[in-house]
């Protein structure tokens, strides 16, 4: 219950960001928001981990370099996000963004990329797949 509940958080946070983002952009530029968007995200994870504490620094040995790039991934989807709620308003935008999103897992697990467990493809998941991207294409156009 609790992956739930921070599935739906996250969802509502991602939409948020993403619209407060493309207003910024409006008044900024594209790249100018995308570094306030993450010099003020770096400012509330350094707040944050520095009030908790949690967890043990030294584990950052064992993670492998290859996994740091993943907080480059920030970059391109915040300036990507802000820049799609602009060209298409934001519920077509984060509905597109959802079904990559869906469909990105789908194909790590499927291929067990990154240490994911491999998962066999289902036909009802093709199904739903194929159903979502249709109701995107049937809400956007």
């Amino acid at each position: 219950m609790k992956g739930v509940l921070f599935s739906i958080l996250a969802g509502l946070c991602i939409t948020l960001q993403g619209i407060f983002n493309s207003k910024m952009g409006a008044e900024l530029s594209g790249w100018h928001t995308t570094v306030v968007v993450h010099a003020v995200a770096f400012t509330l994870s350094a707040l944050v981990y520095w009030k908790k504490r949690d967890g043990d620094i030294l584990g950052i040995k064992r993670v492998p370099p290859f996994y740091f790039v993943g907080g480059a991934f920030g970059v391109p989807v915040v300036f990507s996000e802000l820049t799609a709620i602009q060209q298409l308003g934001p519920a077509p935008a984060i509905s597109i963004l959802l079904v990559a999103q869906l469909g990105a897992a789908f194909l790590v697990e499927w291929r067990g990329w990154f240490g994911e467990k491999k998962n066999r493809i289902e036909p009802h998941q093709i199904i739903g797949l194929v159903m979502i991207v249709a109701g995107v294409i049937i809400f956007k156009w």
